[in-house]
């Protein structure tokens, strides 16, 4: 793959994983590269459909589980400016990039009296990511927000979806298919206080319940469907499960659908946990609880 030095985009072979996720686990990427803009980025993905590489798009990786084996084939980050600009549109439409850091749309719509997403606040996702798992809590979603998505699909084609086009659900969306450019977001005028106030509100809140600071990849499990009343966390809790250990990995004594990289953990101390969680609820439950994360092996 040494055409990709022939790019002016940032290249790096045998790039440590851990480096880019949140749980700070993962072996090498054979090849991690940055495109510098949608050119680039149609023809590294051109390129490695033709000659069959496989190839994944990573955000902040803090939805992901990489194995010590790494990933054969190239990780894509857009996280060049080209993929991380926000624009207003209009007085309440703002164009976002997908690379951007939640954080920072929020903090750049709120210094502009721009409200909506302050339920966002404390997910470590980029936009993109967030658009593709429908990010939100459990009585908001980012889908509630979108007029319109611009995509790449494996031919390198872009298109623009219109709202009626996408397709939203549970932690999920028919964006998972497509390489995620750009959002069209609707937001509301508000006055930056008013954001602010909201935002450290919900952060507030949200220390209270979950490792916000610790190393994780967030919620670890979907929630069930909501006839079973109790979320994953509370059958975990029930199960018993907080504080549970395997090497360096720990279920949250905060939250038990979090799972702790305390000690140099490694994907096999956080599957033993996964796998320890799913045969104690579904043995007490009868439930089947779905990983949220994307297990990588």
């Amino acid at each position: 793959m040494h055409w990709l030095k022939r790019l002016k985009a940032r290249v790096r072979f045998n790039e440590p994983l851990s480096n880019h996720t949140t749980l700070r686990i993962g072996g090498p990427a054979q090849v991690w590269v940055e495109p510098k803009d949608i050119g680039q980025l149609r023809q590294i993905l051109c390129r490695c459909v033709k000659e069959q590489i496989p190839y994944l798009v990573v955000g902040r990786g803090s939805n992901i589980l990489f194995s010590e084996r790494g990933f054969r084939g190239v990780v894509i980050c857009l996280n060049s400016r080209a993929f991380t600009k926000m624009e207003i549109k209009t007085q309440a439409h703002i164009s976002c990039g997908a690379g951007l850091d939640l954080s920072k749309l929020i903090s750049q719509a709120q210094k502009r009296g721009l409200g909506g997403l302050e339920f966002l606040a404390g997910i470590p996702a980029t936009a993109g990511g967030a658009l593709i798992m429908n990010a939100g809590n459990t009585k908001d979603n980012i889908a509630s927000l979108v007029e319109s998505v611009t995509v790449m699909d494996r031919r390198g084609v872009t298109r623009v979806l219109k709202k009626k086009q996408l397709n939203f659900g549970y932690r999920r969306s028919n964006l998972d298919r497509y390489i995620v450019l750009e959002a069209q977001l609707r937001l509301t005028k508000s006055s930056p206080k008013k954001v602010k106030e909201q935002i450290l509100e919900n952060l507030s809140k949200k220390r209270e319940t979950q490792d916000l600071t610790a190393r994780s990849a967030g919620c670890i499990f979907k929630n069930p469907h909501p006839r079973h009343r109790l979320t994953a966390g509370q059958m975990l809790e029930a199960c018993g499960l907080k504080r549970r250990r395997k090497g360096g990995a720990e279920i949250s004594a905060k939250h038990a659908n979090y799972i702790i990289n305390r000690n140099s953990a490694q994907a096999c101390d956080i599957l033993y946990l996964i796998n320890l969680a799913q045969r104690e609820v579904r043995k007490k439950f009868g439930v089947f609880l779905e990983p949220e994360i994307k297990i990588i092996k």
